[in-house]
């Protein structure tokens, strides 16, 4: 299974999560729609049918990119230069 980019996941998730936060106030109908289209992405994207599972799949998908990232990192103390 082909596996979506961790920055596009993690886009994604932060974009649902954001629209659908508990005790959000009630939302336009515009947003309703931007939810539910997330909602389907995000499902497409990590092979499960509903959303829950999906955010299940993304944020365990998430956390071992972050983990894999980590140990190919070279650990010397220093942060990483960023180059405009």
């Amino acid at each position: 299974m082909l596996m979506p980019h961790p920055a596009v996941l993690r886009r994604l998730v932060d974009e649902y999560e954001a629209l659908t936060r508990p005790g959000s106030t009630a939302q336009p109908p515009q947003a309703q729609a931007q939810a539910r289209d997330l909602a389907y992405t995000l499902c497409v994207s990590t092979g499960t049918r509903d959303v829950r599972h999906a955010l299940e799949t993304a944020h365990q998908w998430l956390e071992a990119a972050s983990a894999a990232d980590a140990a190919i990192r070279p650990q010397t103390g220093k942060e990483p230069q960023v180059y405009a």
